[in-house]
């Protein structure tokens, strides 16, 4: 009895044994798979914050378009052309900067880096972990290096965004939009005339000018300027009607992307800013003024014309000596002839001829949307002002005083604006009417002879089915009170001339002749090699003849509006 009862022990602690080692095996088993599970767990957690973070900086990004994202110290409005293409954008950006005082493992950080951004100076970072507070790592950091950077997850990389200003178009609208500083402030054209409106305007200011046209315009400017090595040049199309500028360039140009300190002053706005003395474009203003008065029609005879007069000690002469003795009003604006022009002006006299100069905004100060605007200088017209006036010497404006005058005098007399800006709703205005009924007609249909006759000066320009009429000016610069050789040469054209629509100017600083420039009429065979007169009708007539080949298709279909 004893034997069985020491045997049932034995048997019944060897299966406490068991028992108690299957337990253990389990318990074991049980820990790995939960420390497996926790470590899965942990890693996902990770990364669902990480895509919570990116989705979340992701929809700011999206808005960047509502005003109160940003503060009025940084926000400003977008600049779209009258098409609606971004002149001018503000966009969201961020920058990189490293916490040294946060940095745990310098090295690790240091290797991850130079991952990122291979190309960087990793000896100066090094020097700036060791000896600065703080420092920008990268500005402007693209989405993909941000996002990398983030992955890293090292609290010593501190990400700030911050608010861009860019320009699309580079060069191409520089003297109109102008510039900012460093502090956001508009310094130059729009950008400071506008500023205020621009920080704090919810929608894009839209604009009237065409990029398309701009594209094309200053296009032909740069290739021109190269052939006739002019010192600078400009244009501007405008609509004779409401004063809606489709275009305005002045060359050099400048992109106001790299926020240059431009101190050179061949940068100027030579269409607001500069001023010169234009010749013979003033003409049809001389032509006008006496049909105005009534004193002359355009086929009133002025006979026995001499080559030269004198005015005090200066001599005035014609540019031209084969110019006829006898000419009507209209064939001396067609002619161009100096002589001519003054004995029409004396007919109007001093007063009543500058009057008439101020009232179509030629010597008049002009508002303009952008503040680099020229002042004009009020004249004193005696008889020699009134007579070198007559055929514009001795008296100067800006091109764009230029353009406004020309508009007048083509529109049937009626003022205009010129603006850069596109007005919010097309109201009828009441017309003010400057000068009389019938002396457009008049003026218009005499600037069509000087293109499309061979007395004209201005053949060159005489593209088909444009119907452009025009007035070259030559200019001698002035230069320490008398005159140099450098030359400003101008042609001021009105299209089409049996409905006028715009005012064309095309303007060239200082050009030169081109000895290996091909010149062909349009409707004519063959050709000649060289510039034979340095005249505006050898260049800004030429120029602007080209140019019109280009942006007269546009015009054509999405703009003209002849009756």
């Amino acid at each position: 009895m004893e034997k069985l009862r020491s045997k049932i022990i034995i048997e019944d602690y060897k299966n406490n044994f068991d028992f108690k080692k299957n337990n253990t095996s389990l318990n074991i088993e049980f820990n790995r798979v939960a420390f497996v599970f926790f470590f899965f767990f942990i890693i996902y957690l990770i990364y669902t914050i990480h895509l919570i973070h990116l989705g979340s900086r992701k929809s700011k990004i999206e808005l960047n378009n509502d005003l109160p994202m940003f503060t009025n110290k940084l926000y400003r409005a977008d600049i779209v052309d009258i098409n609606d293409n971004y002149l001018a954008k503000t966009i969201k950006s961020i920058d990189i900067g490293i916490k040294t005082s946060d940095v745990i493992d310098k090295k690790k950080l240091l290797l991850s880096l130079n991952i990122i951004f291979p190309n960087k100076d990793f000896n100066k970072i090094k020097k700036q972990l060791n000896t600065k507070k703080f420092f920008w790592l990268e500005k402007k950091v693209s989405e993909e290096n941000y996002e990398k950077l983030m992955k890293l997850g090292d609290n010593s990389i501190k990400p700030e965004e911050k608010v861009l200003r860019i320009y699309p178009q580079k060069n191409l609208f520089s003297h109109i939009i102008g510039q900012i500083d460093d502090d956001n402030n508009g310094i130059s054209g729009l950008e400071k005339s506008f500023d205020e409106i621009l920080r704090n305007s919810k929608k894009p200011i839209k604009l009237t000018v065409d990029k398309d046209v701009q594209f094309l315009i200053r296009k032909e400017l740069i290739k021109y300027q190269e052939i006739f090595k002019s010192k600078g040049s400009a244009a501007i199309l405008m609509n004779v009607n409401n004063g809606n500028i489709l275009s305005l360039i002045s060359l050099p140009d400048f992109n106001p992307n790299e926020r240059q300190n431009i101190t050179d002053v061949n940068f100027i706005n030579r269409v607001t800013k500069g001023t010169y003395e234009l010749g013979s474009v003033f003409k049809p203003f001389t032509f006008a003024s006496a049909l105005n008065e009534d004193l002359i029609k355009p086929e009133t005879k002025f006979l026995d014309l001499p080559k030269s007069i004198r005015c005090d000690k200066h001599r005035i002469g014609e540019y031209d000596n084969k110019i006829p003795s006898d000419l009507t009003a209209e064939q001396i604006l067609i002619r161009s002839g100096n002589i001519g022009s003054v004995r029409i002006a004396q007919l109007v006299g001093p007063e009543k001829h500058k009057s008439f100069l101020k009232k179509v905004g030629v010597l008049n100060s002009i508002d303009f949307d952008i503040d680099e605007i020229a002042p004009q200088k009020d004249y004193n017209f005696g008889k020699c002002r009134l007579a070198t006036a007559s055929f514009g010497h001795g008296v100067a404006t800006t091109i764009l005083q230029l353009a406004k005058g020309y508009a007048v005098i083509s529109n049937g007399g009626y003022d205009i604006k010129p603006s850069l800006i596109k007005k919010t709703t097309e109201t009828e205005e009441k017309k003010n009417r400057l000068i009389n009924k019938g002396v457009s007609y008049q003026v218009v249909m005499t600037l069509r002879k000087i293109v499309n006759t061979e007395e004209g000066t201005a053949k060159f320009a005489d593209v088909p089915n444009y119907e452009i009429g025009g007035k070259t000016g030559t200019a001698d610069q002035p230069e320490e009170g008398s005159y140099s050789e450098a030359k400003i040469n101008t042609f001021a054209s009105i299209f089409p001339t049996s409905n006028p629509q715009y005012v064309f100017i095309v303007m060239l600083d200082t050009p030169q002749k081109a000895k290996d420039y091909y010149y062909k009429y349009r409707h004519q065979k063959g050709g000649w090699k060289g510039t034979l007169y340095n005249t505006a009708g050898w260049t800004s007539v030429e120029v602007a003849g080209k140019i019109m080949d280009k942006i007269g298709p546009i015009l054509a279909t999405k703009y003209l509006e002849i009756n």
